[in-house]
């Protein structure tokens, strides 16, 4: 990928942001990176749960800690904290545990009461935050992991070339550390399915294990595209291909593409060119969608969204 300046508008994808709203009842909210809440009106789960977002000069030379005040404004507005008697969330699931996934998981199960569900990696990180091991669980891969409606199936992955923090984290990271200790552990492709017969695979990086995904099904993906603009259209094709097309999922909804080091209370943008080329996504992923008539969408931040309507 060429060197260019500037980022890519997201208004020019206007006509994307149009995952049908949710009536009452299930909803899925977007929350920035690859932050989903799945939410059936009485009880929740929550991927990542990265409100954090510290800036970029402070994760180049820094160290990093979970933001309190950012961290309670998010699940205040979602309605989780417990203490407030919020609606219930059962599980907080790190996809992997780079710090713009894992940074704040222990701290919102914390602050809401909810298990800290992923590899042995997560739970360093969680013990590490002060999480007790009564309130970590440790997934088996493939064996399906029952959470109140949701039942939530973890498979084997990786991340999207390059991976900067390698290795699995094995040992406690007490905040506040350097980005460089949340290396990025087990990567997950996380299956969500809730008693409604809704199904949802949650792709958190661009990344893929050829075949991995082969039987499984899902009819939605949120598909995970941070520095898929910086790979060749041969690797955009079969990540596409291993994913969406594996699955047989009849909608798309595009995260991990917005400017993590920028906070949530501000409106997302995509992340420079020089780290990422969102337009160069969209021109490979849009003729895809097209050509296998599946529907290509952008989430709307904090806005509760149905993408299963109208698929029959």
């Amino acid at each position: 990928m060429r060197l260019k300046l500037g980022r890519p508008d997201v208004n020019a994808y206007a006509d994307r942001f149009d995952v049908p709203p949710a009536a009452e009842g299930f909803g899925v909210t977007f929350l920035g990176t690859a932050s989903l809440l799945f939410d059936d009106g009485d009880t929740a789960v929550m991927t990542d749960g990265f409100f954090s977002r510290p800036p970029l000069l402070r994760v180049a030379i820094g160290k990093l800690a979970p933001d309190d005040a950012r961290i309670n404004a998010a699940l205040t507005r979602l309605g989780l904290r417990h203490d407030d008697g919020g609606r219930r969330l059962a599980a907080v699931i790190p996809v992997h545990t780079h710090f713009d996934h894992v940074l704040d998981s222990a701290i919102v199960a914390l602050r809401t009461g909810a298990a800290l569900t992923g590899g042995p990696s997560a739970a360093w990180v969680g013990r590490g935050a002060g999480l007790a091991d009564d309130r970590i669980q440790v997934v088996t891969p493939r064996e399906p992991v029952a959470q109140g409606p949701f039942a939530l199936t973890f498979v084997e992955s990786a991340h999207c070339p390059p991976d900067r923090f390698p290795g699995a984290v094995t040992a406690p990271v007490v905040p506040p550390a350097r980005a460089a200790a949340y290396r990025c552990g087990e990567a997950w492709s996380v299956f969500v399915a809730h008693t409604s017969g809704r199904t949802a695979l949650v792709q958190g990086s661009a990344g893929y294990l050829p075949g991995a995904l082969d039987g499984c099904r899902a009819d939605v993906v949120y598909l995970g595209v941070g520095q898929l603009g910086a790979q060749d259209e041969d690797y955009i094709r079969t990540y596409w291909a291993q994913t969406v097309r594996a699955v047989g999922a009849r909608r798309v909804v595009l995260i991990h593409w917005d400017d993590f080091f920028r906070p949530l209370d501000r409106p997302l943008r995509a992340l420079p060119y020089a780290g990422d080329d969102l337009d160069r996504t969209m021109r490979v992923l849009v003729r895809l969608a097209e050509h296998d008539r599946i529907a290509l969408h952008l989430p709307t931040a904090w806005r509760r969204e149905d993408p299963w309507a109208g698929l029959g």
